[in-house]
């Protein structure tokens, strides 16, 4: 009777730890799917606008966007002036996750220095603020020079007329084609006018030293397109960080 017991006791106890060593090997499966599905969301560069402060970050104090104070803004010693020379054929029209972007090329000559324009794309609301006010939407026309030096172009879009250029990227983007922006300088204001400032990316990896030219004067877009942009991103915009002891200048065309 005791050994048949005792037989029992081993079996039961076997039982056990087979138990357990299958849910210990469910939970490190489990850990190891979740920690593959975060990798391949890093690598294919998934990032959450609700949990900005999980983006990995290159470290400084140089990020962007800002809040732009227009009274404390230094007027240019130099020429500052911009010319645009964007091509109305796109490359690439496309819904990329976090944002309308289209490939373009194209030549922006700021300040007497020539850039290639890589990109556009549009966030709502604003990513900046002038004086603590954020705009419906900022448009980012992103420029490389030969030697790797980013500079970004931002255009505020304030409610009005129904903007031409920009219903054509929607239609575009709606339709999945790469259909030409006829009317892209309606996204540009006829004076050029512009705050400079140096920064960041505002998605990751968030790269310092860009260089920043945004326009003081918004183009106006109908409440419809906005309300239509809406429907791909409502809230695509990062957080203001602080200026800490970066200056802010101001070029007047």
């Amino acid at each position: 009777m005791k050994k048949m017991l005792l037989t029992s006791m081993v079996l039961s106890s076997l039982l056990v730890v087979t138990a357990c060593n299958q849910q210990a090997e469910t939970k490190t499966s489990e850990s190891s799917s979740h920690t593959q599905e975060s990798s391949t969301k890093k690598e294919a560069g998934h990032f959450d606008y609700d949990a900005q402060e999980e983006w990995e970050q290159v470290a400084g104090t140089m990020q962007s966007p800002i809040d732009i104070p227009s009274s404390a803004a230094t007027e240019m010693t130099d020429k500052g002036d911009i010319t645009i020379d964007y091509s109305s054929k796109i490359t690439k029209a496309e819904n990329n996750g976090h944002s309308i972007q289209l490939t373009d090329s194209g030549t922006a000559v700021i300040n007497q220095r020539n850039f290639e324009l890589t990109q556009f794309h549009f966030h709502a609301e604003s990513e900046h603020t002038i004086d603590g006010k954020h705009y419906p939407m900022e448009a980012h026309f992103v420029n490389q020079a030969q030697d790797g030096r980013i500079a970004v172009i931002g255009v505020f879009f304030e409610i009005g007329q129904e903007n031409k250029g920009f219903q054509e990227v929607l239609d575009d983007v709606k339709k999945q084609a790469d259909d030409e922006i006829t009317d892209i300088q309606t996204m540009f204001p006829e004076n050029k006018s512009y705050y400079h400032y140096l920064g960041s990316l505002t998605t990751p990896p968030l790269s310092e030293n860009v260089e920043w030219y945004v326009m003081k004067n918004p183009v106006e877009v109908s409440a419809e397109q906005i309300k239509e942009f809406q429907e791909f991103y409502d809230h695509n915009n990062r957080e203001i960080q602080p200026l800490n002891d970066r200056a802010v200048l101001e070029h007047d065309e």
